[in-house]
């Protein structure tokens, strides 16, 4: 059986699912007659699902990305674009957080979301792990402090000017690196990702807007990263699988406070060409 399972019932034969193909390996029998994988189609098709979208008569189905785990799109759920802008623009990055754990069914749900993220060839190679020990997640801030007491040490020309008041806010008890977050969410690729950071990028950025709705605010953990990047003994904290170069840590949990208004951006510098 090919991994094109067509109902002859509902088909047209129109050959859109053909013509939106972008490995090009579907065609119609004989030029006119149902849509078939041409030979060797499966062993490039990389399951990106537009023929199954595309056909707005339901008669394709797909053997991994079957139509019945493909709803239709509801027009009643389109959002406008007011609606989209104040979504998008009310995005904060939350760095105080209220003493509650986050459940896991609700952490598995906002990953579960950013797993429909793109990916280079859809390669969905994006792994997870999630921390929500307080302990655990205050040890990987303080191996991270650690490694910036060394950065300071080496004295770089380019060291941040925020890292030796970083440092100094730790050894007076608070912790800017992880803040307050009870939960730690690090996404990581590996290294046969074609476009390993761009993936983990855009995973956390579905993830980040999806919390929104659930009532959870998020930060991107930039110092931790660095740490990760520069730091045998961090990454060896957090327990990064091995051959994944591409990651990024972001913070979850409960937002403290309500944040009432959409702070104005630099206008967009555009190239007309």
């Amino acid at each position: 059986m090919g991994l094109l399972i067509i109902d002859e019932t509902k088909c047209k034969k129109d050959g859109i699912c053909a013509r939106e193909c972008p490995m090009v390996i579907i065609n119609l029998k004989n030029g006119n007659g149902f849509p078939e994988m041409v030979p060797g189609g499966e062993t490039i098709c990389n399951n990106c699902g537009h023929c199954v979208a595309i056909c707005a008569n339901g008669a394709l189905s797909h053997a991994n990305v079957p139509i019945e785990k493909s709803p239709l799109i509801e027009k009643d759920l389109q959002i406008r674009e007011e609606q989209a802008v104040q979504f998008l623009r009310s995005r904060r990055s939350v760095r105080f957080f209220k003493k509650q754990p986050v459940e896991k069914e609700t952490l598995q749900r906002v990953i579960e979301i950013a797993r429909y993220a793109p990916s280079g060839g859809n390669l969905q190679l994006v792994e997870w792990m999630v921390f929500t020990d307080a302990e655990r997640i205050k040890e990987i801030a303080r191996v991270t402090v650690e490694w910036m007491r060394n950065l300071v040490a080496e004295a770089p020309p380019t060291l941040p000017p925020y890292i030796p008041m970083m440092i100094g806010a730790w050894d007076m008890g608070y912790n800017s690196v992880t803040w307050s977050a009870p939960a730690l969410i690090v996404a990581s690729a590996p290294q046969e990702a074609t476009t390993g950071m761009v993936d983990v990028s855009l995973a956390l950025s579905y993830l980040e807007l999806a919390a929104q709705n659930l009532g959870l605010g998020t930060c991107w953990a930039g110092v931790l990263e660095g740490a990760l990047q520069g730091s045998a003994e961090v990454r060896e904290s957090v327990g990064l699988p091995d051959g994944h170069p591409y990651h990024y840590p972001m913070m979850v949990g409960y937002p403290k406070r309500k944040y009432s208004r959409l702070p104005e951006r630099k206008a967009p510098k555009i190239s007309w060409k």
